[in-house]
């Protein structure tokens, strides 16, 4: 599932394409995806404007004139596409938007949600917040985000921390592949419980949840099996993983092998020497 950076690297794409376009046209291929689309959605959104696109955790958010907001979540497979003419669609495409200026269909830009595994989700909504937003933690890269409220939100629990960052009532965005990358490069274990995170541990912690993620956005995100950027690109931080998805191989810090667990159902891969 694309996380944080890749969700940010579709939204920085997306914004100078379709900040204050008209949407001219919307097609609305199937009535659900995970779960059922907006009644009326394709006349909903025709004649609306776009505002700046935001990004909420793993969430895209699309402001419009008239105090509402498109909702889109890639789910496990979804991508979004730009084109500058019309697209054959094809299977997967469940969703297009045709947007131009004010006054300049010339320069009518089409934006495409494909979705072959339909994980994904699509949602409008008034100006209130979302039921699926209202109960997330920070995000990671924001000042509401530190050591004290990372120490803060993982003492008592007696989990593991690695399965405490994958919970989003706790921090935003965070998936298995970043909190592989975090752990690492903090020195902490997966298996360590939530509770011991504390002190400097946090520290480390909470540093390196910003530096995986801010480096992983700076490369474009981690191009696993599905992962495009709008206008096609590739995201380059896969090449950059030092413990994601390579089980068996040399830790980059140390002559030990990266190991593999699995914990509440998600793969974590770790070096045991360098993490504690």
């Amino acid at each position: 599932m694309p996380e944080l950076p890749e969700v940010e690297t579709v939204r920085l794409a997306l914004l100078p394409a379709v900040e204050n376009r008209h949407i001219i046209h919307a097609y609305v291929g199937r009535p659900d995806l995970r779960w059922p689309l907006p009644e009326n959605l394709s006349k909903r959104l025709a004649g609306r404007i776009f505002g700046v696109p935001q990004r909420r955790g793993k969430f895209l958010l699309f402001p419009l004139n008239g105090q509402e907001t498109l909702l889109l979540h890639l789910g496990m497979s979804g991508s979004i596409r730009l084109h500058e003419s019309p697209p054959a669609l094809g299977k997967h495409d469940h969703f297009m938007l045709a947007i131009a200026p004010a006054g300049d269909m010339a320069a009518t830009i089409f934006v495409v949600f494909n979705d072959p595994r339909r994980f994904g989700w699509i949602d409008l909504f008034s100006d209130e917040v979302h039921p699926m937003l209202a109960r997330m933690g920070p995000e990671p890269l924001s000042n509401m985000f530190s050591d004290t409220y990372l120490a803060t939100a993982l003492a008592n629990r007696s989990g593991s921390v690695k399965t405490a960052l994958l919970n989003q009532k706790l921090v935003a965005g965070i998936g298995n592949i970043y909190a592989c990358e975090a752990l690492f490069y903090a020195g902490i274990s997966p298996r360590r419980k939530s509770g011991s995170i504390k002190g400097q541990r946090a520290q480390r912690l909470s540093a390196a949840i910003r530096d995986v993620l801010k480096r992983a956005i700076a490369e474009g995100g981690t191009s696993l099996r599905d992962h495009v950027q709008p206008r096609g690109e590739i995201g380059y931080f896969s090449q950059k993983l030092a413990v994601y998805g390579r089980e068996g191989e040399v830790c980059h810090q140390c002559d030990s092998r990266i190991r593999a667990i699995v914990q509440s159902g998600r793969s974590s891969f770790y070096c045991s020497k360098c993490q504690r």
